[in-house]
């Protein structure tokens, strides 16, 4: 059941939600705190979203210790298919916050947006997820980036540095951190990507999506084939392109053009991008269901032509799960430990105004 929650498979697998944990409990477990930004624990504390015209759901995480005088590195963490933020509750604020309480980490925030397309958990598991893109089902790029990294910059004590800013995500959200950050690099320095979808034009050079990735044989996708079985569960649970697609693109020409704009292997051809310029982490698993495997080795393959540098943490018998997720966190957090730590809490500078209005740890904010 957690692999089918994580992937959004078919609404008579997954009708409902989970239950979002007592936050005051979840608070007396960790190290540090989350500030709730949602209207999943009582009380409607959600932020509204200019870009998407609605309110939305926000996790802010404090780091144990939290100083409003301090500046501190900063992470977006952007949750998977048919996921929202409240995933973040489960086992990712956990990993974290044990790696900052123990040092293997240096203190930062965490903010984990909602990325699905309904905005409310009537939609759990069915509406699969916006991919963090503008698209036909809204502005979800601007969402992040001008109303959730805006109001981090305006309400938080950030450093300003691109090295201390981090984009993490699984799945969905994997991708989405390197579609964003090869985009924004003046913003962001390093990104982590759980398997990742890299390559949504992947075929090979027979049109077959499924194939293993073969640079002999390697070719692109010309149309959106809504049929197409891109994932498959137990030989008989299948996942079809347009169950993916039809929520956020056209069928037509203009549907490619969109995911070509999009897909992170292309912007990466696309750019000028130079070694050392961002750090980047990508782990997957060798059984992918969804053949992610494919898609991050035609990425990696457009690296290495470059002479780009991308570790890679890779489990040859893992799948698109949490079990695989799991296993892999540990070198994720040994990797990114030694890149944040010259970047930790500061001091504000003497004199400088923090932002008024706000309640850090409640999660009010002024109108």
């Amino acid at each position: 059941m957690g692999t089918l929650l994580l992937l959004g498979l078919p609404p008579a697998l997954v009708q409902a939600a989970p239950k979002a944990p007592n936050l005051d409990c979840l608070n007396r477990q960790l190290a540090g705190q989350v500030v709730d930004y949602t209207h999943n624990h009582g009380s409607d504390n959600r932020l509204w979203s200019p870009a998407l015209c609605q309110k939305r759901d926000l996790y802010i995480y404090l780091p144990p210790g939290f100083d409003p005088h301090f500046c501190y590195p900063v992470m977006l963490w952007l949750h998977g298919l048919g996921q929202d933020e409240q995933m973040f509750l489960e086992d990712p604020v956990h990993r974290l916050d044990a790696g900052i309480a123990c040092g293997q980490l240096p203190p930062f925030i965490i903010a984990a947006p909602d990325g699905s397309l309904s905005g409310d958990s009537s939609g759990f598991g069915r509406d699969t997820g916006s991919f963090f893109i503008n698209s036909k089902a809204g502005n979800f790029e601007d969402y992040v980036m001008q109303d959730v990294w805006g109001f981090l910059l305006s309400h938080y004590p950030i450093r300003p540095e691109r090295e201390a800013h981090v984009l993490a995500g699984v799945s969905m959200g994997g991708g989405s951190a390197y579609h964003l950050g090869l985009r924004y690099r003046d913003c962001f320095k390093i990104l982590i990507g759980i398997f990742p979808p890299l390559n949504s034009r992947w075929v090979d050079c027979h049109c077959r999506y499924r194939a293993n990735f073969d640079p002999c044989c390697w070719g692109w996708r010309q149309e959106i084939r809504p049929r197409e079985v891109v994932g498959r569960y137990y030989g008989v649970i299948v996942v079809r392109s347009g169950r993916l697609s039809d929520p956020l693109f056209e069928r037509g020409p203009e549907g490619i053009a969109a995911i070509i704009r999009d897909n992170p292997i292309e912007q990466l051809i696309r750019s000028d991008l130079h070694d050392g310029e961002l750090d980047m982490y990508i782990a997957y698993g060798g059984r992918d269901q969804f053949n992610i495997d494919a898609q991050i080795e035609s990425f990696l393959y457009v690296a290495r032509q470059r002479c780009l540098t991308i570790t890679v943490g890779y489990d040859p018998k893992g799948k698109h799960d949490r079990a695989t997720a799991r296993r892999l966190l540990p070198d994720i957090l040994n990797w990114l430990g030694p890149r944040l730590a010259p970047y930790g809490p500061v001091p504000i500078c003497p004199g400088t105004v923090l932002p008024a209005g706000n309640d850090l740890l409640t999660g009010s904010v002024a109108p």
